[in-house]
């Protein structure tokens, strides 16, 4: 019985080369390659325009020091960068438990049943809404019942924001753990919340950490909810039944007023802000780098 030899054909490989099907993955890679790129000119033109117009005003004064008011040029944003961390706080400690929950049931427990599709049906329809409208809702429950701006109103309106990223994402990476690990620890005699509880949640934090940071990304560079909501401040506040100033409406205002110096400052607190998304944005990445079983 003989075998043929590839090797014994020198153009063996010249034809697979050239077969319709290489070529067509080919031009799809060249084409996939060149889309790739494309989309990240936008993305490298607003970071390369903003931290060029907004480096040099970057100093210790800005995490330090109060905003000026108009016609002066010594001032800071501290108070905007507090604000920021203080309302994703109170949004991520609302949305995250919410989220986290809602994807367990849809995962564990509702699956197939009519509230599991109405939940995300819920968590498509807030994904697609315009931020000013979740900034109208906290407006009208939270602001209005209590009577007054607050930084707990923002986190309100942020966290409407965040949770269809945290349900949806969650979602994806309780998937990811394999259905025989917890029929494995059910055999063993755990029960059903014993092993979503102690098994398949820690398997899947790397997924849940993701799905946070990656909320706090996308709602931390919204102003128009936040103007309904927390709107501003120009002194140094913690209480957060008070209003409260945050870098995006920092940058709404000063980009608008005629005064070079706050000018200078919305473009100083504008690479602030997209200096902290690109941390989150990075640290969400690396998270998902790790198996999630």
């Amino acid at each position: 019985m003989t075998h043929s030899n590839p090797n014994a054909d020198p153009n063996i490989f010249a034809r697979k080369s050239s077969s319709p099907r290489n070529i067509f993955n080919k031009v799809m890679t060249a084409l996939v390659s060149l889309f790739t790129v494309l989309a990240l000119i936008p993305l490298g033109a607003i970071i390369l325009d903003v931290t060029r117009k907004g480096i040099q005003y970057v100093g210790i004064d800005s995490f330090t020091k109060l905003p000026p008011p108009p016609g002066l040029s010594e001032g800071g944003f501290g108070n905007a960068i507090l604000g920021t961390l203080i309302t994703l706080g109170i949004a991520a400690a609302i949305s995250a438990p919410f989220g986290i929950l809602a994807a367990v049931y849809l995962t564990e427990f509702g699956r197939g049943s009519r509230l599991a599709y109405w939940i995300k049906f819920a968590a498509n329809v807030l994904s697609g809404i315009p931020a000013i409208l979740c900034g109208l809702f906290a407006y009208s429950v939270v602001v209005l019942t209590t009577g007054t701006f607050s930084a707990f109103a923002g986190g309100v309106a942020l966290a409407v924001l965040m949770l269809p990223i945290v349900v949806r994402t969650t979602e994806e990476g309780l998937l990811l753990v394999p259905r025989e690990v917890r029929q494995a620890a059910i055999g063993l005699g755990s029960t059903n919340f014993q092993a979503i509880s102690r098994i398949v949640i820690p398997a899947a934090l790397p997924a849940i950490a993701t799905a946070v940071t990656l909320s706090l990304a996308r709602a931390g560079g919204e102003a128009a909810p936040l103007l309904f909501t927390a709107l501003n401040n120009n002194f140094w506040s913690t209480d957060p039944g008070q209003p409260i100033a945050t870098l995006s409406v920092l940058i709404y205002f000063f980009a608008i007023i005629p005064f070079k110096a706050q000018q200078d400052l919305a473009w100083a607190a504008a690479l602030v802000l997209l200096g902290i998304i690109l941390v989150v944005s990075i640290t969400s990445r690396l998270l998902t780098r790790q198996k999630v079983y």
